[in-house]
């Protein structure tokens, strides 16, 4: 498990006691849930469970500190026992809580849901500015700029790569007679006071009213919780102040739905004596006390997981939760570094959590037997610090102390103004910031490609080590965006370029005369993601659940977040309205549970090919990414050839890749859910390609 030894932390005995939960206390059917009708493979599944813990990872982050899911032993040993636990499985790009969790969602990279950028993103204005909008709107809002109230860009937040609304996570399982139940999952609930509320429950309704006068409250009142129905379900109907699931653009037409949204009114269905409370019975306020959502970084493993059990007990049995980063402290505003005190004590607080909730579902006769587990961390993230002391520390048996945490923040507009690019830009502060032109000129403009090139010649010099290297790993523009699934349905929103620094430093848009140094530590950002490094770009994932084979750690298989929503499907008998990106893991399932066309000896080495050809982090994205660096760093004022000749033989690995893709994501989809066979001659094919593909492109590289 990463470097160094596996730890023993606490009771082995408890921690298998929760590896096996296998006999439940209660077969009974919960409330509401009988018209609920999945159809896996020997009818087990009844009730599915999927938790998302952002930033919590498998791999050490420092080797003589045990891992977040090492210090969760008794989550760990559940997954270890029970099921599959993928620890060589990637994030999207960029790698940030919003866009991973939407990708694993929905099965599809962000130029199908439109969030390819991180947790925030900026559109260009007629006028050739660009303005800030956040990723957290609710699935049927439109773009979200905090910073007016009428922004020039209307088009959804989320949408399809033509434009159109993306189609929604809960509609299988609403079709199939499924409530759904959605804790601070991003997207799926209120998100913002602003724009959400008034989106759902009307400009003039008595919330929105309240949004306008008393935000704090409406936001304790309506964000961050959610329950999505199936039609007629009493559970969100109208005298429940149950609203219209709207989904305009949803494939095939959605109508007849209805939805719960807020603490205020999920509160009379799930706890009518009194408050929501938390896994160990004190009631869920936010900060100043007022009962109801806390905030999305309060929303720790006790408020999470109490969330979940109790709609999984009141007739919901299709639960999304994520819990927020435990390598923070959202009170204090200052981050952990690995084996700090405040942050052994808050993963420990987050076993016991795990402990009692898989006591109360157990209790509630939900388990392993009868119900599909779904676990993932989002992302991974670089820990930018000084050396952790005193000597030997492990933060278990010895606290580990650090004399200086941070993230190095650089200018890049006064890096660049060094180097003597004078170009004028946008960007919001990031590991990979996407960098907007102000202007909007074409992407091989002298204003466009002088900015790349002085990027990729800026040296930095660490205040950690004093050594001196590159600022910048890695550049996209459009080009290879579009190769690596980050252009969207939004021309608004397509940057200049990504530039993905080395993972200990942030970029920052300031003055282009640094009147300090131009890179400084910020004490406040010491957990830092976005940028392409191993520690940031893998995660972990895990499912448990009937028909997972019990195979414990699978370090071998190349996964991503884009495969758990048709792995999932796949195992609970339902399907997409549309293609997913994914894949099926069908190396976890038993075989029983594994469909017929995917125990043919074709089906392994096309699904293995495919995830190289078409993950955001695979051969081919990552060979085209290095590619692109040299060609976007090339040139001068004078000739550009190479950068012109870089652009034109990119652009046509992406149309091969594609009309590939399309193929090899068709025959898998087919043979995954209409039982359709996968031809040997026809996969040995594309699997030949898809190595010529990837070749062709390493070949292009130059050397060192």
């Amino acid at each position: 498990m990463g470097a160094g030894k596996r730890f023993t932390l606490y009771s082995v005995a408890g921690a298998l006691l929760f590896g096996s939960l296998g006999a439940s206390a209660s077969q009974e059917a919960l409330p509401g849930a009988d018209g609920c009708s999945l159809h896996s493979a020997h009818g087990q599944i009844s009730h599915v469970i999927v938790i998302i813990l952002d930033n919590v990872h498998f791999t050490r982050d420092d080797p003589g500190v045990p891992s977040d899911l090492e210090q969760l032993p008794h989550l760990l040993n559940f997954m270890e026992a029970n099921g599959t636990l993928l620890s060589n499985h990637h994030a999207a790009l960029t790698s940030h809580a919003s866009s991973d969790t939407l990708t694993a969602l929905t099965g599809v990279y962000g130029d199908r849901n439109g969030m390819p950028v991180g947790d925030a993103y900026r559109y260009v204005n007629p006028d050739g500015t660009s303005n800030p909008a956040s990723s957290l709107a609710y699935w049927t809002a439109p773009v979200f700029d905090p910073s007016t109230a009428a922004p020039s860009d209307t088009r959804y937040n989320l949408l399809t790569a033509d434009g159109h609304n993306a189609p929604a996570p809960w509609v299988p399982f609403t079709r199939a007679g499924c409530n759904v139940g959605m804790v601070a999952t991003p997207n799926t609930v209120l998100e913002n006071v602003a724009s959400d509320v008034p989106v759902v429950f009307g400009a003039g309704s008595t919330e929105a009213l309240e949004a306008s006068a008393s935000p704090s409250q409406a936001s304790a009142d309506f964000l961050g919780i959610a329950i999505h129905c199936a039609a007629g379900q009493v559970l969100c109907a109208a005298a429940n102040h149950g609203r219209p699931d709207l989904l305009p653009d949803e494939p095939g037409g959605y109508s007849g739905y209805s939805a719960l949204f807020g603490n205020r009114y999920l509160a009379a269905v799930l706890s009518p004596r009194g408050a929501i409370k938390d896994i160990y019975g004190d009631p869920v306020t936010d900060a100043a006390g007022r009962p109801g959502f806390p905030g999305r970084d309060r929303m720790s493993a006790p408020i999470s997981l109490s969330y979940v059990a109790a709609m999984q007990e009141h007739g919901v049995p299709v639960t999304y939760a994520s819990i927020a980063a435990i390598h923070d402290d959202h009170a204090g505003g200052q981050p952990y570094g690995p084996g700090q005190a405040a942050y052994v004590a808050a993963l420990k607080a987050t076993d016991a959590a795990f402990v009692s909730f898989f006591a109360r579902l157990q209790a509630d006769g939900i388990d392993r037997t009868n119900t599909l587990f779904v676990f993932s961390g989002d992302e991974g993230a670089h820990f930018a610090g000084s050396a952790a002391g005193p000597d030997g520390c492990d933060g278990v048996a010895t606290p580990c102390v650090y004399q200086k945490v941070g993230a190095t923040s650089a200018n890049l507009n006064g890096l660049l103004a060094r180097q003597g690019v004078n170009t004028s830009f946008a960007a919001l502060p990031d590991a990979a910031p996407a960098i907007y032109v102000t202007g909007n000129p074409a992407r091989d403009s002298s204003a466009t490609r002088s900015l790349e090139r002085g990027a990729g010649a800026i040296s930095v010099q660490s205040p950690y080590t004093q050594d001196t290297a590159p600022l910048i790993a890695l550049m996209a523009d459009p080009v290879a965006m579009k190769l690596l699934h980050m252009t969207t349905g939004d021309p608004a929103r397509t940057p200049s370029a990504v530039l993905f620094a080395m993972p200990d430093y942030s970029l920052s848009v300031g003055p282009a005369s640094c009147q300090s140094a131009c890179v400084a530590v910020n004490p406040t950002l010491a957990w830092n993601r976005g940028t392409i490094s191993p520690d940031v770009t893998t995660t972990w994932a895990a499912l448990v659940g009937p028909g997972v084979k019990p195979q414990g750690v699978s370090d071998g298989l190349f996964s991503d977040q884009a495969d758990l929503r048709p792995s999932m499907l796949a195992l609970i008998g339902l399907q997409d309205d549309y293609m997913s990106q994914g894949r099926v893991l069908f190396e976890t399932l038993e075989d029983w549970a594994t469909p017929p066309a995917l125990k043919t000896p074709a089906a392994l080495p096309l699904a293995q090919a495919y995830k190289q050809i078409n993950a955001p982090l695979g051969d081919l994205a990552l060979a085209s990414l290095t590619l692109s660096t040299q060609g976007l760093a090339s040139g001068d004022a004078q000739g550009d050839a190479a950068y012109q000749q870089t652009e034109a033989f990119l652009q046509g690995v992406t149309s091969r890749r594609d009309a590939l893709a399309q193929q090899m994501a068709t025959m898998l989809a087919n043979g995954s859910f209409k039982g359709a066979p996968i031809s040997q001659a026809q996969a040995q094919d594309l699997v030949r390609q898809s190595l010529d593909l990837v070749s062709s492109v390493s070949d292009q590289i130059a050397g060192p």
